[in-house]
């Protein structure tokens, strides 16, 4: 035990694990070929006035060291990160020194303090040496916080340069070349995310692909033209339908503009709001040629629009559009302001936007791997002079992997089926001649068709309906009621009414409790798909099912087998499971499978809260699982009511299987590394709470492992036999050597098969094991458990505890009454308070109502 303690507080990797075939793949890590055991100086900058952006906060950082370079850092390169932290090779003359910036060539960062002059401080923290990081990467040494800090220079040190010439956002810099116009006045620039990784036995530089979305520069006008959806700049005149000047407002505000009618100012400013006067009506007070009897100037009241035309000559074109604010007091008209290249959109994209997003994104393995290599062009490190001080090398090839494909488990269905036991081959299979393995009956069921007669007609209807009835029963589904009452609603009338009606009549056809509602949708929009599940799951207790009105017209057996998997869960049934040995973990002691995620608000939302979800599997083969959530405080990441949780999911086991577990396995989704120690702590206290609570002597074994898909290693297959259709790596492909971390139990499971672009494998980190996996127990487990996702035929990217957690998370924030889901709601007032999410109808806790 000391041992483990000594060198990491989480769990210490059993072995390298050996199941599986061997192979090598690359991976876009490439290596820090010479780190010397140099020491290196931190020194802690502070820049008042404080919060300015990182942009400005180098451009003053530049203007220091062209003022200062030679005089007092005595030939020394300070890597610098935009905030507070600055880097160097050579120890800088003093300890501690305050030094005075003037600057006139950027935007005043807040009109309400007009500073031209700016203070630095720059004074020393601590000393590192980077011995000690190579004492860690031959796991000689625990992690401490100079550890960190000396990788967090090496961060700081290969992001310096790139951030001096590009636009910067977190650990990625982008480059306008290539960009493609978004909807709605915006543009996607490609970028590069770089990050200094500790690996086995050396440091790694994690290199990929990044694209996000920047505001298109160039004229206001044309922007506002492109927001308001029109097609030319005459339309702005129009008054029938109004525009919506406040929508534009919410678009163009914050932002960095410079003036077009005076030639010499290079100026910026930033837009402070949309003044509702235009350039006709706007009326101020100007000095006449005149004098009064004091000799004083007298003044003039003239308009924006007659100033511009005797001061610069200039006619406007556009006299009678709003005005723009400017800085604290200055009016300018639209027409002159120009939008500076290279401000990032911080909202959420709409649906369009992020459809387009995806098509920009979305690069097939080996395209990936060149641009990549574009993006190492680019940074050019041999030749830059910051990783030269600091005596760096970094290697120009893709790091070559040590891998292991793993064997597909054997997957079961209904044992009257053609293949009722099977081998699936790379990761896809099909439900032809497969029943489910246990089919459920839907006798008590109702059809809601949003949109009138015209628009679906009852044919149209009962087509469908046969199609699906004759497709889920062939799949071993059993449905005595064949014709199902269809009532017609008003899509945008009263929803939970219509959905009512329905509900009663379904139940008086048949006189028993509805089981399922089938809801024929018009479009993919969010807001009636948020009404109907928020009144199926916490009004009227009774599954639901959407569908698009297209597939009704030409319905096909493959979309109907689709739906069929999805219904047959929602009542309780069960897809699939795997072959008899294939889970011995589960199968030979009582298990709960558990899977927690946090969902989010969008960016810059200041009124939504999260939303926790606990999900909990329900039998030995880890096929149906029960779930429960709770509304908590905004951002925060830890689950804050995890005991209350995990006692309702202890307790419906036992109701379920009448047995306690003896075991918990719990996948938790959503954490950072940052966040390992804390979320641990917590919840892991939380989830010993809750078994104490129902008995005191009650204790399970626990294993606590984090998924996690918000990272950037990709692997690609060396021969075209280890990849599959897409150019990806099969399903199956695991990594738990030279790129993992240098002593704790983490690895890369690529658990599914590519379909477009390059497949994000999962990284599983193991915090917690009071089970004592093995390498190869616990990656042949999650693997396994990954054939399991009961909504399709193919296995899935990450474990479905995991999964189903995200998905429960996700349908918890339509249960919110007061909630508009509409492109501007992101700030209603109302919306969103704890106290305005519906709780589930216990009728669905045993069933999983979120597939």
């Amino acid at each position: 035990m000391s041992e483990t303690l000594k060198l990491t507080e989480l769990v210490k990797r059993p072995a390298v694990g050996k199941a599986g075939k061997p192979i090598t793949v690359k991976a876009n890590f490439f290596e820090i070929q010479r780190l010397p055991d140099i020491t290196v100086f931190h020194y802690d900058v502070t820049i008042s006035p404080e919060d300015l952006p990182p942009v400005v906060n180098r451009k003053i950082y530049d203007d220091f060291i062209t003022t200062y370079g030679k005089s007092e850092l005595g030939g020394a390169r300070p890597v610098y990160d935009g905030r507070k932290n600055l880097f160097s090779a050579k120890e800088l003359k003093f300890d501690s020194k305050t030094f005075d910036i003037t600057l006139d060539k950027i935007a005043q960062p807040n009109p309400k303090r007009p500073v031209e002059v700016f203070k630095v401080k720059i004074r020393k923290v601590a000393t590192i040496n980077l011995e000690e990081l190579h004492r860690f990467l031959t796991k000689k040494s625990a992690m401490t916080n100079n550890i960190l800090t000396g990788i967090m220079a090496l961060d700081v040190l290969i992001r310096h340069k790139p951030a001096l010439l590009y636009a910067t956002v977190g650990s990625s810099f982008f480059t306008p070349e290539g960009k493609q116009s978004l909807n709605g006045a915006l543009e996607v620039w490609r970028g590069f995310y770089q990050s200094a990784r500790p690996a086995v036995g050396k440091m790694m530089i994690n290199l990929d692909v990044s694209a996000t979305a920047f505001f298109q520069p160039g004229s206001l006008i044309e922007i506002v033209i492109k927001v308001l959806n029109l097609r030319n700049p005459n339309d702005l005149g129009r008054t029938s339908p109004p525009l919506n000047w406040s929508k534009v407002e919410k678009f163009i505000k914050g932002l960095r503009i410079t003036l077009t009618h005076r030639d010499k100012s290079k100026k910026g400013f930033k837009i402070a709001k949309l003044v509702q006067k235009s350039a006709r009506q706007y009326k101020f007070k100007v000095d006449s040629n005149k004098a009064d009897a004091q000799g004083k100037p007298t003044q003039v009241e003239t308009t924006i629009e007659a100033y511009f035309q005797q001061t610069y000559g200039r006619k406007l074109q556009f006299p009678n559009l709003p005005c723009v604010a400017i800085g604290k007091t200055a009016i300018v008209p639209m027409e002159v302001c120009s939008v500076v290249e290279g401000q990032r959109y911080p909202k959420k994209l709409d649906d369009k936007q992020t459809a387009d997003m995806i098509k920009f994104t979305c690069q097939p393995p080996h395209v990936r791997a060149n641009t990549i290599k574009d993006g190492l062009r680019i940074l050019n490190y041999e030749n830059n002079e910051f990783l030269k001080d600091f005596g760096l090398k970094i290697s120009t090839e893709m790091a070559t992997i040590k891998a292991r494909s793993l064997p597909p488990p054997v997957i079961s269905y209904h044992p009257s089926s053609k293949d009722a036991n099977f081998t699936p081959n790379d990761g896809a299979w099909n439900l032809i001649g497969k029943k489910v393995a246990q089919g459920t009956t839907l006798g008590s069921w109702g059809v809601v068709v949003f949109g009138n007669e015209r628009d679906v007609p009852t044919d149209q209807a009962n087509g469908f309906i046969r199609q699906l009835v004759v497709t889920c029963t062939a799949t071993g589904m059993n449905i005595p009621n064949k014709s199902p009452p269809i009532v017609y609603a008003n899509p945008h009338g009263d929803i939970e009414g219509a959905l009512r009606q329905a509900w009663q009549r379904a139940g008086n056809a048949v006189k028993s409790q509805p089981q399922l509602l089938l809801c024929i949708l018009p479009t993919t929009g969010v807001p009636l798909y948020a009404e109907i599940k928020r009144v199926t799951d916490t009004v009227l207790g009774v599954s639901s099912q959407c569908i698009q009105v297209k597939h009704t017209r030409d319905p096909r057996p493959q979309y109907c087998a689709n739906v069929c998997l999805k219904i047959n869960v929602k009542l309780g049934g069960m897809n699939s499971h795997l072959a008899g040995n294939m889970l011995p973990f589960l199968t030979s002691k009582p298990t709960i499978l558990m899977g927690a995620d946090v969902s989010h608000p969008a960016p810059g939302d200041t009124v939504r809260p999260s939303i926790a979800s606990l999900v909990g599997s329900m039998d030995a083969k880890a096929s149906r699982y029960s779930a429960s959530i709770r509304v908590q405080t905004a951002k925060t990441e830890t689950i804050a009511d995890l005991t209350d949780m995990a006692v309702e999911l202890l307790k419906t086991f036992y109701q379920t299987c009448g047995r306690k577990p003896e075991r918990i396995m719990m996948y938790r989704d959503g954490v950072s590394e940052g966040q390992f120690k804390e979320v641990l702590e917590k919840e892991l206290a939380a989830l010993k709470a809750a078994c104490h609570r129902l008995e005191a002597t009650y204790n399970p074994k626990i294993t606590f492992v984090v998924v996690q898909k918000r990272h950037h290693a990709r692997f690609f297959p060396m021969r075209r036999e280890d990849g599959d259709r897409s150019g990806n790596c099969k399903s199956g492909l695991v990594v738990d050597t030279d790129i993992v971390h240098p002593c704790e139990f983490d690895f890369y499971l690529q658990s599914h098969a590519g379909l477009l672009g390059t497949s994000r494998p999962a990284h599983y980190y193991v915090l917690y094991d009071d089970n004592k996996f093995t390498a190869d127990e616990m990656q042949e487990f999650t693997f396994r458990l990954c054939h399991l996702y009961a909504r399709c035929t193919r296995t899935v990217s990450m474990v479905p505890p995991a999964y189903y957690a995200h998905l429960v998370a996700a349908r918890a924030r339509f249960h919110s009454k007061n909630e508009q889901w509409s492109d501007s709601a992101s700030t209603e007032s109302g919306v969103g308070d704890a106290s305005s999410y519906g709780r589930l109808k216990p009728e669905l806790a045993k069933v999983m109502w979120f597939m």
